[in-house]
């Protein structure tokens, strides 16, 4: 509820920049998951812009239409991968797991997926 009350917070002036670092991570998988999805109903219809920081790459990639990837410390852009898939986005497409394996590729992680 702290985490929704806090978007409520940010929502409630009707800003057309929202900025949002790591707002899902404490919460557990279920309430992660309904989160995402009001998260995104809330911009389709406000039609404000979002900066979305994650570490979670399906988090990015189901509620994002681009991800940038970015290096190591320095933080550096190493790559822009572009989400042109319609919304709602489901986990089970099997387009976003094509761009889960590129992005996870880019992070060196694709050896253990």
């Amino acid at each position: 509820m702290a985490q929704r009350a806090s978007l409520a917070r940010a929502l409630v002036n009707e800003p057309s920049l929202l900025i949002l670092d790591e707002p899902l991570g404490k919460l557990d998988s279920m309430t992660r998951l309904t989160m995402q999805t009001e998260l995104v109903s809330l911009w389709l219809r406000s039609g404000f812009t979002s900066l979305l920081v994650t570490h979670d790459v399906e988090e990015a990639l189901l509620m994002s239409n681009r991800v940038i990837v970015l290096t190591d410390r320095p933080a550096r852009i190493k790559a822009e991968v572009k989400v042109d898939l319609p919304f709602p986005r489901h986990r089970g497409d099997p387009r976003p797991a094509e761009l889960r394996r590129e992005v996870l590729a880019l992070l060196g992680l694709d050896a253990s997926w």
